[in-house]
């Protein structure tokens, strides 16, 4: 698969842009390689990409949209840094996955910012709960799930090898 975009290509902290002026947005036809490329990273620094991994990143428009879910971005000299998927799992229920912001943006609070909007849209779209696998290696991942409201769950079947920490957020 060619690639028109690369990690180099999604704009570094480093520059004087601030935080507060990243922009928060669904998803537009073009996003698919963003997606990809921001999870890849992220997926890979830590454990290894695994099927479902590849299924969802291989075709978000497909595994996630057609199917009635949203992908939000977090974006910044209109490219994107940061993002969140809310794909279905039943009526009312999604799951959230994927969420993702570049390493150079870390530490400034888009990860907060991207799963605030997405509770938000959850909320917005009817949803009565939002479900979330993760792992005990993502500590931070996990204190900002608590911060936001979701409870631990007790462990259950996954696609993912790497799931084993399982939380919810009721409305």
């Amino acid at each position: 698969m060619s690639s028109t975009l690369s990690l180099a290509d999604i704009p570094s902290n480093e520059d004087s842009m601030s935080a507060a002026s990243v922009q928060l947005r669904p998803f537009k036809t073009g996003d698919s390689e963003a997606f990809r490329l921001l999870n890849e990273a992220w997926i890979t620094k830590f454990f290894g990409l695994e099927e479902s991994d590849n299924a969802i990143l291989g075709d978000p428009e497909g595994y996630v949209l057609a199917k009635g879910g949203h992908i939000f971005f977090a974006v910044a000299n209109g490219r994107p840094i940061g993002c969140c998927a809310l794909v279905p799992i039943s009526e009312g229920v999604y799951e959230v996955a994927k969420m993702a912001v570049a390493e150079s943006w870390q530490g400034r609070g888009i990860g907060r910012r991207v799963l605030a909007y997405t509770i938000e849209q959850g909320r917005a779209i009817g949803a009565k709960s939002l479900y979330l696998e993760t792992n005990s290696k993502l500590a931070n991942a996990i204190h900002l799930y608590e911060s936001l409201g979701f409870q631990h769950l007790p462990p259950k079947q996954s696609p993912y090898v790497r799931a084993n920490v399982f939380m919810e957020l009721c409305f």
